[in-house]
């Protein structure tokens, strides 16, 4: 009985041993499978790391992939366009200070990705794309006066945005969309600009005055030739017709004269000879 007992017990203990064997061997082994396991998400590009060979030329796509653990090692690069924006304060040609902002739409290209892990790393657009725009918007900004920069903008971003992207592509960038979105100038030159549109106004100003005052020269001179005329007419019919024109004038004048008087309700003119006759009406007093 002892004895039977016995070798039970070492049957359990041998069965729960190959038991935690077999979980240990399945631990493992799952362990090693994920380790040589990883995900190339949608959007996305991988680079191995071979401790013996180094970077591998070839870009991993989409996907799941396997690897070797511990030997191999795979960096993910986000191949989707990414905003930058980032400013810059540059000379213009007149020697004048202006705030640039400058938006990028940037992606690496895909078949250098190998190149750009060994040169840049997985940052590469945030060592890179400062730094040249800078250089760039400098560069433009220095071969125009600042009022240019307004004027011919279009101009101004045609250039920024080709020597933006000749300058990317040494280092495997793409970029998709170049713009400036700002243009801001320093306090001197705005206060200039101010009161060079104060003087124009005064220029203006100043010209219609001087053309008003033509124009009325002008007006004067007619006036003048219009009463010097009148005057020649009226010496010629004199001339011609003796005081008969002047006799006609006094009547036509005096008749004038009375009309005016005669609305009046206190003043009454009554011509008699050689004298002029005025009367007013009683007051309440003098009756």
């Amino acid at each position: 009985m002892a004895a039977a007992g016995g070798g039970g017990s070492q049957a359990a203990v041998s069965f729960l041993t190959n038991v935690a064997r077999l979980a240990l061997g399945v631990g493992a082994g799952a362990t090693l499978l994920n380790s040589s396991l990883y995900t190339v998400d949608g959007g996305q590009r991988a680079v191995l790391f071979d401790r013996f060979r180094g970077v591998l030329d070839q870009t991993v796509g989409e996907g799941t992939h396997f690897l070797v653990p511990w030997l191999q090692k795979p960096y993910i690069f986000d191949i989707r366009t990414r905003p930058h924006t980032f400013t810059s304060n540059s000379g213009t040609k007149d020697l004048q200070m202006v705030n640039l902002t400058l938006r990028l739409l940037s992606r690496p290209d895909v078949q250098f990705l190998p190149t750009i892990f060994k040169s840049l790393g997985t940052e590469y657009d945030e060592k890179v794309l400062p730094s040249i725009g800078n250089e760039v918007l400098k560069a433009v900004v220095a071969q125009f006066n600042a009022d240019q920069l307004l004027t011919e903008r279009p101009h101004v971003s045609a250039l920024v945005r080709d020597a933006l992207i000749r300058r990317a592509r040494d280092f495997n960038i793409v970029l998709d969309d170049v713009a400036i979105t700002h243009l801001s100038y320093g306090a001197e030159f705005s206060s200039a600009v101010e009161k060079k549109q104060v003087a124009q106004q005064e220029a203006e100003r100043s010209k219609f005055l001087v053309a008003r005052a033509e124009q009325e020269r002008r007006a004067a001179v007619i006036r003048a030739e219009g009463e010097s005329e009148a005057a020649k007419l009226i010496s010629d019919a004199t001339a011609g017709t003796g005081m008969g024109l002047l006799e006609l004038r006094r009547i036509e004048a005096a008749r004038e004269i009375a009309a005016t008087l005669a609305k009046s309700p206190n003043v009454a003119y009554l011509p008699g000879g050689n004298q002029m006759l005025f009367g007013l009406n009683p007051s309440p007093m003098a009756r």
